[in-house]
């Protein structure tokens, strides 16, 4: 339930009462005011969310109206006492109004944009660089990254070319200025080589596209949700989707200074893919709670643009994809990598002679004398009873998981080095 103030002429207050009790008003107020021009009639009116967009077509019939929307939820109580458990239960979407208005409010000023992309950056510089998980968290909260990818999703959904334009502008702004810091950072700070935590968040998985459609997604329920019906914060889903962007941002701009240019490329295309991901999500979801090219407020929607501006993010997002399919594995690192160790841990277990006990896999700086380089650690245990020695079982093993890998055709050089271990003698 939303509350507006409606401010109208002298003799017109009984016209806006009419038409808020055809839309099912409720504690309805009119009462006598003056302005600094003329006598006017200020009339006070509850309607439902969804009575919203109606309420403001019909309003925009009488001459000088003013209204003020207040934009959190109320809850109007009328007799009898006995059904109030029912009148307070609204958890209707949002009007539609009032999420572009929303979307506007949330712009603020390039300085503090600016600011926090630049704190954005510091942030998650010292989180990569220190490898510090919780510092990238702490990025993801304060990159000003989501506010823009929202308001690209809504400008879609809208046909609004001038506010697309503006919203895109401010999204790879705070990306250049988020990857400029990060550059200067390691530049100052003579960088030379690329972190562990840098190396394990630019390797992309094959489902990578999954997370930005998830954060547009819920970034678009958050942003439509009466507050009632919003189970979780819009910081929340703000992080969600600074997820998918913070990261990759910080690591184009380290990876720049050190020259590791194949983690630039490879977290551009994530940028890239997010950003299309998010917005493909969010935009069909605005659409679907009501958001459509025209309103009684908004006259710039263009049907040909909503629809130009999906169908460029679908396509884009279906180049990406092959784009990622097609290179493997640079693009596929992380799922490629899962894949390799349940090959090597099946292999160990149909040899038969050893117990795994741990193996770690991963890829390896890239280009290796040309190669693609899967660095393959695996400790074993002997099984009882079997009594080959530990160089027997390492070379066995080693070549069994090298050539598993190889038949796999997964484009890559596994190096493979199996580590036997031993159990302590007993001292009795």
């Amino acid at each position: 339930m939303r509350q507006l103030i409606i401010q109208v002429p002298r003799g017109f207050g009984g016209d806006v009462l009419d038409i808020a009790q055809s839309l099912e008003g409720q504690n309805l107020a009119q009462f006598a005011g003056n302005n600094s021009e003329e006598p006017i009639d200020v009339v006070m009116v509850h309607v439902s969310n969804r009575r919203v967009d109606e309420l403001f077509a019909k309003l925009q019939n009488l001459p000088k109206v003013h209204i003020t929307l207040l934009p959190s939820g109320v809850m109007p109580l009328r007799p009898p006492a006995s059904e109030a458990p029912q009148q307070v239960k609204d958890v209707e979407a949002r009007s539609s109004i009032e999420v572009f208005l929303a979307g506007l409010q949330s712009v603020g000023s390039w300085q503090g944009f600016l600011g926090y992309a630049v704190v954005a950056g510091i942030v998650v510089w010292i989180g990569l660089y220190t490898n510090t998980v919780f510092l990238l968290v702490a990025a993801m909260l304060i990159a000003p990254f989501a506010g823009p990818a929202m308001n690209t999703a809504i400008a879609t959904a809208r046909g609004d070319w001038q506010l697309l334009w503006r919203s895109l502008v401010r999204y790879f702004s705070a990306l250049a200025v988020t990857i400029l810091t990060t550059w200067l950072l390691s530049l100052i700070l003579q960088q030379e080589i690329a972190t562990s935590l840098m190396i394990e968040r630019s390797q992309l998985s094959a489902v990578a596209v999954f997370l930005p459609l998830a954060a547009g997604a819920a970034g678009a329920l958050n942003l439509v949700q009466s507050e009632q019906n919003s189970l979780v914060s819009g910081a929340a889903t703000g992080m969600l989707v600074a997820a998918s962007l913070a990261p990759p941002t910080g690591i184009v701009g380290m990876a720049s200074a050190i020259g590791r240019w194949d983690m630039v490329t490879d977290s551009m295309f994530l940028l890239f893919l997010q950003l299309c991901g998010i917005n493909l999500s969010a935009s069909l979801l605005f659409r679907m709670f009501g958001l459509s090219t025209q309103g009684s407020r908004y006259q710039r929607g263009n049907k040909n643009i909503f629809r130009s501006g999906l169908i460029v993010t679908i396509i884009a997002l279906c180049v990406l994809l092959t784009v990622q399919f097609i290179n493997s594995p640079s693009l596929q690192r992380s799922t490629i990598a899962q894949r390799a160790n349940s090959e090597l841990q099946e292999v160990v277990k149909q040899i038969n002679v050893a117990q795994l006990v741990e193996s770690n896999v991963r890829f390896t700086r890239p280009n290796i004398k040309g190669q693609d380089t899967l660095l393959c650690v695996v400790y074993v245990q002997r099984r009882q009873g079997v009594t080959e020695p530990a160089a027997a079982i390492r070379s066995r093993l080693t070549q069994a998981i090298q050539k598993r890998l190889l038949q796999e055709d997964f484009n890559f050089t596994p190096l493979v080095d199996v580590i036997v271990l031993e159990q302590p003698e007993s001292n009795s």
